[in-house]
């Protein structure tokens, strides 16, 4: 969501969802701000999220999607505790709904994981 703006339409696909727990992160993004044009900036991008998407919630689906991932993780030494949680619990979501997942930090999901 953070480069959604920035990213050729093209590149994306037809249609475009978000997890609650991003929204949540998005939620949150006004009041870690440290200064009153950051923290406007932040709260304008949650204000469109929330008129645009519907989130995706995260459910009992979900939950166990995680727990394969966290896993599979876990199984390549990776941590899969702390911020990365937060990774994690979208990547579920996006598995359980059978979505693919867009995120900056496509370093942090190897093909094995990622076809979870």
């Amino acid at each position: 969501m953070i480069d959604l703006e920035f990213i050729d339409p093209v590149l994306l696909p037809a249609e475009v969802a978000v997890t609650a727990i991003t929204m949540a992160e998005l939620a949150a993004g006004p009041h870690a701000a440290k200064d009153s044009t950051e923290r406007a900036r932040r709260q304008d991008r949650l204000q469109r999220a929330e008129a645009a998407f519907d989130a995706l919630p995260f459910d009992s689906a979900a939950a166990r999607a995680y727990g394969v991932i966290y896993a599979a993780v876990t199984s390549r030494g990776r941590k899969a505790r702390g911020t990365r949680a937060v990774d994690l619990l979208i990547a579920a979501v996006a598995a359980a709904s059978g979505l693919p997942l867009i995120t900056r930090n496509p370093q942090g999901f190897d093909s094995k994981i990622s076809s979870l």
